[in-house]
């Protein structure tokens, strides 16, 4: 076993980890100021206030924006051109409420400027716009390099598409061993408020621009390095951790919601970095990753360990060689989780930048957590000259992690570059895993049994041409550079017929690893660690609505075809009535976009809409623009559906689902409605978070009691299940699970008009259920029997309750006359696609609750 030097019991929630007095902070301004603890970052904890955020950013994320951001994506991956790639950003206005500008560091309306400065000082330094944040804000990738004709450029892409195209030929060729230049990704601020990456990359770009020393002339001859300058300018400007939509970009990289995740994901793909980090703040002493178990499956472990631990070291002994001490300047020893913790940190889900980077070939990636706490509690009780000497102690200390990684790589090139292409090359033959142990990664110490994780690869995945889910699911898949091919003909394997149009993945591929990662079911694996760090399952297989099976071995020769793109699903019958099915978020879009024209749209008795003929022309319009399929029907519908204003009182990605879905949504909380709200601009309640019945006043309580005496509630998880009881809208019980567990759960759905058509799978964090039901309450959906956990982690609580066999066989989601609450996460973080219209359905059906008695099922 490892030789410990903090063990946590189990990680401790970042709002404990912040509890320190100012005032014994001013009389010991030298001590530590930051747990060494790792926190749990849970949605619960980030989201306990309802959101609040724009309609405008979501519009962008959406895609309002996409020309731009295609063109910058274009820009990214652009080889026609040499480098430096020169331009003049035009500066944006200053901004003196920039948060960066109280702890003495570059804000973000200074840094066009500066690049501008930075370029004129040679001809090492090239800036590039990566696209926009979600409020707006320019992305700058940095490139500094010795300078290329765009021959050589050319010629730089042609040796990175033969390792990863044809890896077995790549790692026998003398001209990749002797020009190629090691690409290094530098990622800052992905969290707003951990600022101080930026300002070491700044200050390590000026001097990389003129130095004349042989190790840096060496260095840039042989090595591309890109600097993602503030992957969160819009948290960097208002010292939040998420963007302007409320996410948690660092939770974003398996759907890639948030455009500044998708810019990164592109520098990933067009850059193919073999080295990454990853600067973040703050944990005292610095924390310098590989992490400790479980470690991703789907990983070529063994490569990544090997050259990840190589570099902790290099850049541990940098950050210590600085000086600082815990007596002096409150400064601990850096750690090495994978070395020096036994759990905590875990490098399991791909969703974490250094993760995913894995996937696309880099073989050393790092989260570096630098050590003094600036923000939260302590940027507005500290006075300004210790949070400037602070901050100035984390440039210095990304600063010596930067400046080894350098090091590192300058020396250890042709090795990193081989393990990428060997990376590579066990994808394309199919090759298998390699476990970790002493013999495999000689030189890491304390590899044990407990961090073997691999997995088996299915020799394809086949994904039925069925529709919008399916056409989303295979562009997401190209998107991560997943290769997809399409069937010409029908075929039959495994016992079962595939129509003509069918995709399949073949899983011998270079980036095997991320199709898996995206695609598998996943795995259970609580019992291999007292907690996860953050999400533990995560399968778009199970979740986005998309049929997902498994191939025993390839169709024959000749019958697939590669794609680049899904071919359109869009399609509207040529004469009668129309059916939209909506158990596709797209087609709850379409549906909204439709009734806000004024169509004259019905409710069928399974829960689909019904849209007369004479609105061919619309749903035309609504077919192309959502991706979706209007069927004919002879079915003429019940109730009419109206344009439906939601009043939300719920988290950040709730909300964005929301939008997504094409509601009309404004945010209230209790906050709000002790303000006044008026409630005749709303038709129905989504609540989830921030909303609590018993602390709105008087006026405020009667306000709420009064609408929803006509109107209905939707709620998700502890609270909206709170305000149901509290007002007495359905007769149950919720019973919370355990609060850390989470993971893709098998439901049985009850076949009525909310779940008609939903995915046997589900989603849960922080797990409900309901009980005791009373007689007007209907089971929408149930946990199944058995253990319903199909990946994730979820243990019974410290008093044995609250786990999966407290959960089987038990309500999930509920409705009533005037209220639907779901146990389960339907709408978390724009994750899991394939339960968004459950929501939308009951918010429909509730908008039309009215009062009247009638049930939504």
């Amino acid at each position: 076993m490892r030789t410990t030097r903090t063990v946590p019991a189990r990680p401790v929630p970042i709002i404990a980890l912040a509890v320190t007095t100012a005032g014994s902070l001013l009389l010991t301004p030298h001590t530590a100021v930051a747990d060494p603890r790792p926190p749990v970052h849970r949605e619960a904890a980030l989201d306990r206030q309802a959101a609040r955020t724009p309609a405008s950013a979501a519009q962008r994320a959406l895609g309002t924006a996409e020309a731009a951001s295609e063109a910058a994506s274009a820009a990214i991956a652009d080889d026609s051109r040499g480098y430096p790639r020169r331009q003049v950003l035009t500066p944006g206005p200053e901004n003196p409420a920039d948060k960066s500008i109280k702890l003495g560091l570059t804000p973000y309306h200074a840094i066009a400027p500066e690049l501008n400065a930075l370029q004129a000082l040679g001809d090492r330094v090239s800036v590039e716009v990566a696209g926009r944040s979600a409020g707006g804000h320019r992305l700058y990738l940095v490139t500094v390099t010795a300078p290329e004709t765009a021959r050589q450029t050319r010629a730089q892409a042609r040796m990175r598409e033969l390792i990863e195209n044809v890896p077995a030929v790549a790692a026998k060729s003398p001209e990749i061993k002797r020009t190629y230049k090691t690409p290094v990704f530098f990622n800052n601020n992905i969290h707003g408020n951990e600022w101080e990456g930026t300002d070491a990359s700044l200050r390590l770009i000026e001097r990389l621009a003129t130095a004349k020393d042989a190790d840096t002339r060496d260095l840039l001859a042989h090595s591309r390095l890109y600097f993602n300058i503030t992957a969160n300018p819009d948290g960097r400007i208002a010292g939040t951790r998420a963007n302007a939509n409320g996410f948690d970009m660092n939770r974003d990289f398996v759907t890639a919601s948030q455009p500044e995740v998708r810019a990164m994901r592109q520098i990933m793909t067009a850059k193919q970095p073999a080295v990454m980090l990853d600067l973040h703040g703050y944990v005292n002493g610095t924390l310098i990753e590989p992490t400790t178990p479980p470690h991703g499956e789907n990983y070529e472990y063994d490569l990544f360990l090997k050259n990840t631990y190589a570099n902790a070291l290099r850049m541990e002994s940098a950050v210590n060689g600085l000086g600082y001490t815990p007596a002096e300047d409150g400064v601990q020893p850096a750690q090495i989780p994978f070395r020096d913790q036994e759990e905590g940190w875990d490098d399991w889900p791909p969703i974490f930048t250094p993760q995913y980077a894995a996937f696309h070939g880099t073989v050393a990636a790092h989260t570096v957590e630098i050590p003094m706490r600036v923000n939260n509690a302590d940027y507005n009780t500290l006075p300004v000259a210790e949070l400037r000497r602070r901050s100035a102690i984390n440039v210095d200390v990304a600063g010596a992690a930067l400046r080894a990684t350098l090091d590192f790589v300058r020396s250890k090139r042709a090795s990193l570059v081989a393990d990428q292409i060997e990376v590579f090359r066990r994808g394309a033959a199919g090759a298998a895993q390699v476990p970790v142990s002493p013999e495999t990664v000689p030189g890491v110490p304390g590899i044990g049994p407990e961090d073997v994780y691999t997995t088996t690869f299915p020799r394809a995945y086949v994904i039925p041409a069925a529709g919008t889910a399916a056409a989303r699911l295979v562009d997401h898949l190209l998107a991560n550079d997943v290769r997809v091919t399409r069937a010409t003909r029908s075929f039959r394997l495994g016992g079962r017929t595939y129509a003509p149009g069918s995709y399949v993945v073949d899983m011998h591929q270079p980036k095997r690893g991320l199709a898996n990662a995206l695609l598998a079911d996943g795995r259970d694996i609580s019992d291999k660690v007292s907690v996860m760090y953050d999400i533990s399952g995560w399968s778009l297989g199970r979740l986005w609505g998309a049929a997902v099976e498994t191939l025993p071995r390839m169709p024959y020769d000749g019958l697939l075809r590669p794609v680049r793109a899904t071919a359109s699903v869009a399609y509207v019958a040529p004469r009668g009535d129309l059916r939209l099915g909506l158990v596709d978020p797209s087609e709850v879009a379409a549906l909204n976009s439709l009734l806000r024209q004024g169509v004259e749209v019905r409710r069928a008795a399974d829960g689909s809409a019904i849209v007369p003929g004479s609105a061919r022309r619309q749903a035309a319009e609504a077919a192309r623009a959502y991706g979706v399929a209007f069927h004919a029907t002879k079915v003429t519908g019940t109730a009419p559906l109206h344009r439906t204003r939601v009043a939300a009182a719920v988290t950040a990605g709730e909300l964005f689902a929301l939008r997504e879905m094409g509601f009309e949504v404004t945010p209230v909380s209790t906050a709000v409605l002790n303000a006044g709200f008026d409630w005749s601009a709303v038709d129905v309640l989504f609540v989830s978070a921030g909303l609590d019945r018993d602390d709105l006043d008087a006026d405020a309580r009667a306000a709420l009691d009064a609408f929803l005496d006509g109107h209905g509630l939707v709620g998700r998880g502890a609270t909206g299940a709170a305000l149901s009881s509290s007002a007495g809208l359905l007769a149950a019980k919720p019973v919370e699970g355990n609060g850390n567990a989470n993971g893709v759960v098998r439901v049985v759905n009850s076949g009525g008009a909310l779940m008609d058509g939903a995915p046997e799978y589900g989603f849960v964090y922080a797990p409900v259920w309901f009980t005791d039901l009373g007689p007007q309450v209907r089971v929408e959906q149930a946990y199944a029997t058995g253990n319903p956990l199909v990946s994730g982690h979820w243990r019974p609580s410290e008093d044995g309750s609250g786990g999966p066999a407290d959960a089987a066989g038990q309500a999930s989601v509920i409705s009533g006359p005037r209220a639907v609450l779901f146990g389960t996460e339907p709408l978390f973080r724009d994750h899991p696609k394939g339960e968004f219209a459950q929501v939308g359905r009951a918010l429909f059906a509730m908008a039309q609750a009215s009062g009247s008695g009638e049930e939504s099922g």
